[in-house]
């Protein structure tokens, strides 16, 4: 596991996560600029699909974009911690964890999920995503490298301090 801080778009990995709307039709942050990096084709792609519930997962080609994959994830919005926000959480880096060894991808990247427009803390996300990644790379031989893509200072450091505190070595 490694903590780059950076622009998803641009990694050379088998399978980057995108962090959807419930669509799949693109909008803002990752989704946005993932939908334009892809190109066109991923958009009708999507359409095909009819959405994805939050906390769960569904996959496209990666088009125009270095990953071949785009596991697409819906992320739950922030209501102060007590709608099971941090179960849902946990369940998209499960089901996009559990697609990639699926497909099978060797490296995938993830952005952080839900932190930005839909408001989950930082400090809080980190730690759920280090511990979902941590477990499963533990009991699972795909994939062999996966990489938290950090697009803000805050994220960034947020996902260095919890990978600090839980140890994580993978």
């Amino acid at each position: 596991m490694e903590i780059l801080f950076g622009d998803i778009t641009r990694l050379p990995v088998d399978a980057v996560v995108n962090a959807a709307n419930v669509s799949l039709l693109g909008g803002g942050g990752v989704d946005g600029a993932l939908h334009r990096a892809a190109g066109p084709e991923l958009l009708e792609e999507c359409r095909a699909l009819g959405g994805c519930p939050v906390g769960k997962a569904k996959v496209t080609k990666g088009y125009r974009l270095p990953a071949k994959w785009v596991i697409h994830v819906v992320g739950p919005f922030w209501q102060g911690g007590e709608q099971g926000e941090d179960a849902l959480l946990a369940g998209c880096y499960r089901e996009a964890l559990g697609l990639a060894a699926a497909l099978p991808a060797r490296s995938v990247a993830f952005p952080a999920i839900s932190t930005g427009a839909y408001r989950f803390p930082a400090d809080r996300a980190a730690v759920i995503a280090l511990r979902e990644i941590a477990a499963f790379l533990s009991g699972n031989l795909l994939p062999e490298k996966v990489f938290l893509v950090c697009f803000r200072d805050e994220t960034l450091v947020a996902c260095r301090r919890a990978f600090a505190v839980l140890g994580a070595d993978r």
